[in-house]
């Protein structure tokens, strides 16, 4: 039993770091932030198809990624809750691989926009909030589908594999 809960916090531990480390490598190429997001971490958000312990590694290391890359307060509450939102979705879904991905697109496609127009005050001109609202869904989305849709499938297969050696059973 407690191999088990030790097994699940250096899961959770690695894959936050992972997730920080991921998130300032995106970050210093500009992808990181603001409306196209391609956030490497997000790749990440497929991993609690194979193990629990990626829902609080994620959403701990997205909630360290945004305090540590300068977001607003907003951005560091509800751009991680959105992540935690994913995570758990995914879960959820793990006994259909394919859908590994959706969850933290529609949370990341629903929620980062909002945080970009009130937590950031992000409008573009001559567009109404819920114009900007569209615009933000269709780029974070893109960004979304690029990180978790690809990205996060292509790890997932390639993890499949090694799966019991990589995450054992929690």
């Amino acid at each position: 039993m407690k191999n088990k809960k030790v097994l699940f916090l250096t899961q959770a531990a690695m894959i936050a770091a992972l997730y920080v480390v991921l998130t300032f490598i995106a970050n210093a190429f500009g992808l990181a932030n603001y409306a196209v997001q391609v956030r490497f971490s997000e790749a990440l958000t497929i991993l609690p198809y194979f193990t629990p312990a990626a829902i609080p590694g994620l959403f701990v290391g997205c909630l360290l990624s945004n305090i540590l890359t300068g977001c607003a307060l907003p951005d560091i509450i509800f751009g991680s809750l959105a992540t935690l939102l994913g995570a758990v979705g995914t879960y959820a879904l793990r006994k259909w691989k394919w859908c590994a991905p959706v969850c933290p697109i529609i949370a990341n496609t629903i929620i980062v926009p909002l945080v970009l127009i009130y937590g950031y005050g992000l409008l573009i001109e001559g567009l109404s909030v819920i114009q900007c609202f569209g615009y933000y869904c269709l780029t974070v989305g893109v960004g979304e589908v690029i990180s978790c849709g690809i990205l996060g499938m292509l790890l997932l297969f390639s993890l499949e594999k090694y799966r019991g050696k990589i995450f054992g059973e929690i």
